[in-house]
Order: C-alpha cells, then structure tokens, then sequence
C-alpha cells in the first residue's frame, strides 16, 4: 500500500501551499511552460508523489493558481451584493474590491493571463465557467441599479463589466507594488470611474 504524503512540514504549512507558493514563484519568474514537475517539488521541498497526491498534473497547479483567488472573490462579491445598502454603494464596494484583491495577487493574475492558454480543454472550460459566475454577479448588482433608475442604461449592463474587467486584467501589466499609488487609492480611483460612467 502507498504511503499517503504528509499534510504539512516541519514548520507546518500544509504541502498544497507549499506547492502552490513554489509553483507560483516560478511560474512568475520562468513562465508555465518554462517550469518543470520537478523544480517545483524542490523548490517546494516534497516528492513528486505528494505533487501528484494533491495535484493531478502541472495543469491543476496552474489551475489552482487562479481559482485560489477567484473564490475569495466571489466570496466577497457575494457579501457585498447581498449587504442592506444602496446598489450605487453595493457596486462601487464590489468593483473597488476586485482591484485591491487582485493587485495584492498580481503574480497570480499576472501568471494565469500569461499561461491560460496552456490549460487542458476541460479545465479551461472550468475556467470560464467561474469567471462566467463572477461576471453574472456583478452584472445583476448594475442591472439592478438600471432597472430601479438609479444607474443610466444607455450602455448595456454586459459591456459595463467589460469595461471594469479589461481595466481590472490589465493591472498585471502596468501596476507595481511602491509606487506612487496604493492598492485602495487605484481601486477608489476605477470604481468611481465605473459609477461615474453609470450616473444617468
């Protein structure tokens, strides 16, 4: 029988994050295609076989790396879009939170729009279907706001979400930690660019 591989190491973070830090690290520094199995379980201090105990392949790792990200937030566009306030403040806590929350995953972001051409079919077609969830969210948060008057509806709803998103995909390439602007200064600062576009 094969010995299951530890959970965690000496220090205790659990082995998926170890992966996952590893695999992040070099897929930043290499790129996905440029990175191989086994420079990831050194950097990551494992064996191939706790790896492939908690990841199937490269592909899932790469996955993973993304996927990590989206749920925190859809987590949190979920809180927001649910919470008692106006739709103008749902919106506006929403789309500054996805700015924050991805500028402090740049390398995550930045690694997946690089390399997401590499997934496997299915898991890109996974993929979509997150981001899709995602997307259809914020998309009813501003078509709410339409239907009750609050918002202009001269720009349909699924081109407004293109607008912030593009603005929101586009961070990787330009946005680098100590600069002259913070996270929450850039998020505030497209957030009021997206209702600004939306006031009637």
């Amino acid at each position: 029988m094969a010995a299951v591989p530890r959970t965690s190491d000496g220090d205790g973070t659990p082995v998926p994050q170890r992966l996952l830090a590893a695999a992040t690290r070099l897929f930043a520094e290499r790129g996905y295609d440029r990175t191989s199995v086994q420079e990831i379980v050194e950097a990551a201090g494992v064996t191939k076989g706790a790896l492939y105990h908690y990841f199937g392949s490269k592909d899932d790792l790469l996955h993973e790396v993304y996927a990590r990200v989206l749920r925190v937030q859809q987590e949190r566009l979920d809180a927001f879009a649910d919470a008692d306030a106006p739709v103008e403040q749902r919106l506006r806590d929403a789309a500054a939170d996805v700015v924050v929350t991805t500028i402090e995953n740049l390398d995550d972001a930045s690694i997946f729009f690089r390399s997401m051409h590499h997934l496997s079919p299915e898991k890109d077609k996974q993929v979509r279907a997150e981001r899709r969830r995602y997307h259809e969210r914020f998309r009813a948060l501003i078509e709410e706001g339409q239907q009750a008057g609050v918002f202009s509806t001269a720009t349909p709803a699924d081109l407004v979400v293109d607008y912030h998103f593009g603005s929101v995909h586009h961070l990787s390439t330009w946005y680098r930690p100590g600069g002259p602007l913070a996270p929450q200064e850039v998020a505030d600062h497209l957030a009021d660019l997206l209702l600004r576009a939306l006031r009637p």
